[in-house]
């Protein structure tokens, strides 16, 4: 079983996908794959840990960025 993942077999593996799912789609599977499993591990640490520490998105959402003097002044 160690045999499994050398370098010939893993290249006969990138060929086939690449024949498969062509150029195009690979990035975008591999954002969706990556999107998936970070979405998986939060959900395996908000079942682990009682009181989630918020997401940077709910912490934008409650603390909107400051105006600067520029950005106030209308003319």
């Amino acid at each position: 079983m160690g045999d499994l993942f050398q370098p010939t077999h893993l290249l006969v593996i990138a060929i086939v996908l690449l024949v498969l799912f062509g150029a195009k789609r690979l990035p975008e599977l591999g954002k969706g794959l990556g999107e998936g499993l970070k979405g998986f591990k939060e959900g395996l640490k908000g079942m682990t840990d009682p009181n989630p520490a918020p997401s940077s998105n709910q912490q934008n959402a409650a603390n909107p960025p400051a105006s600067t003097p520029a950005e106030t002044k209308q003319s």
